[in-house]
């Protein structure tokens, strides 16, 4: 049996957490990463705008599949500098044994911006 080593938190701490859907408009090399990483800029909706982020994502996505692509990203966490870029929101994904990373999708096409909830 495994031991669950998670930490509980409050209700209302989830509730500060913006997820949010947004798609994938332009993809880039990141060579300054220390590990393999790329630059993606993200439209968010009107709201919320476009946002950049750095995500170590090569092994399993090509820059040409990442475009276009809805993804869930925290905007509402402090910018983050990685190297030379400043990152304005976190890309989430599950995270295998290996560090191989596979983003949060939305499997329907949806409006940027959404909450998620």
């Amino acid at each position: 049996m495994t031991k669950n080593t998670t930490t509980s938190l409050e209700w209302q701490d989830f509730e500060k957490v913006e997820m949010r859907v947004g798609t994938v408009l332009e993809v880039a090399d990141f060579p300054q990463a220390r590990k393999p990483a790329y630059q993606l800029t993200i439209d968010f909706g009107m709201d919320i705008g476009i946002r950049k982020s750095s995500a170590q994502i090569t092994t399993r996505y090509t820059k040409e599949t990442l475009v276009g692509k809805q993804i869930i990203a925290v905007v509402n966490f402090p910018k983050k500098q990685i190297g030379n870029f400043m990152s304005e929101c976190l890309v989430l994904g599950s995270v295998g044994t290996d560090s191989d990373i596979v983003l949060l999708t939305t499997d329907l096409k949806v409006a940027n911006g959404l909450r998620i909830g």
